[in-house]
């Protein structure tokens, strides 16, 4: 029986030979296919390793390179570590994510499914919240994540990076872009947000270029307790219940169980790098999930 990691390596090889092509270019001496080197990318993050210590876990674990079909070879962790860098292996991961949610989101079929969208920081150094409040240090800047989340299934359909802090209104379009997009004729029936979302024009965008019905908590900013717009005044307590807002607490499981799984804290230096190792975390967790 295969254990979960190698349930996780299968997954990868499998979602990388639908979005990769066999190799990055036809001049290359053709060691290794892109797919296996993404693998070995995602197993880096589902380990919480180093390149050199994935390389060492390979080597010790045959069944492993079986799977990723390195039997009798294995890449240099330099292989790894210059694929991760490639401009690609964003849009890549982006869309093997898309592809875990799109498949999740036809499980369950459309009537009655619903979509969560939050967003989480990442912290960009080792110091602890505790630390930056004792020495008097202010947060000023993280790498923010914004995930729509198939409820019931707890799987990512999009994903939008941004350096923060800033309102969450800011990814909001690029956000239900990629995640409804990818869902493709697979739509959810409703999209539900927390207050940082409450903007009539997110409820227009949802329900006029889309057709999803969406619920978003909202915000009182006049004096006299009402609420402007067009679609802002429908969403009452009462309106939230009738529509399952209390399912929205699934992004929330999801983020939690991602900051526990991968931790809170990236360890690359550089700003694309950061990206790109935030991408391949929030697939890993997909995929062990």
């Amino acid at each position: 029986m295969a254990s979960r990691i190698e349930r996780v390596a299968e997954l990868a090889m499998k979602l990388g030979a639908e979005h990769l092509a066999p190799y990055g270019c036809a001049k290359s001496r053709h060691d290794f296919t892109q797919r296996q080197l993404m693998a070995c990318l995602i197993l880096k993050s589902y380990l919480k390793t180093s390149y050199r210590g994935l390389m060492d876990f390979l080597e010790g674990h045959g069944r492993l390179r079986s799977v990723l079909g390195l039997e009798e070879k294995m890449p240099h962790y330099t292989a790894v570590q210059k694929f991760s860098a490639r401009k690609n292996v964003m849009a890549v991961a982006e869309a093997m994510i898309g592809r875990i949610g799109k498949a999740a989101l036809r499980k369950l079929g459309t009537k009655g499914s619903a979509v969560a969208i939050d967003s989480t920081g990442l912290e960009l150094t080792g110091a602890s919240a505790h630390y930056v409040s004792r020495s008097g240090q202010v947060r000023t800047k993280y790498l923010k994540a914004s995930l729509a989340v198939v409820c019931g299934m707890l799987l990512p359909l999009g994903v939008v990076l941004d350096t923060g802090p800033n309102s969450d209104k800011c990814q909001a379009f690029e956000l239900l872009d990629k995640s409804l997009g990818a869902a493709g004729p697979d739509l959810p029936a409703k999209l539900l947000a927390d207050a940082g979302y409450d903007a009539d024009w997110i409820h227009e965008v949802c329900r006029g270029l889309w057709g999803v019905h969406s619920v978003i908590r909202p915000v009182v900013r006049r004096a006299n307790g009402t609420l402007g717009g067009c679609y802002r005044p429908e969403m009452t307590a009462r309106e939230l219940k009738r529509h399952g807002y209390s399912r929205r607490w699934h992004i929330e499981s999801f983020i939690s169980g991602l900051k526990r799984f991968c931790g809170p804290t990236l360890t690359a230096r550089t700003e694309r790098c950061r990206r790109h190792e935030t991408i391949i975390r929030i697939l890993a967790y997909a995929l062990h999930r």
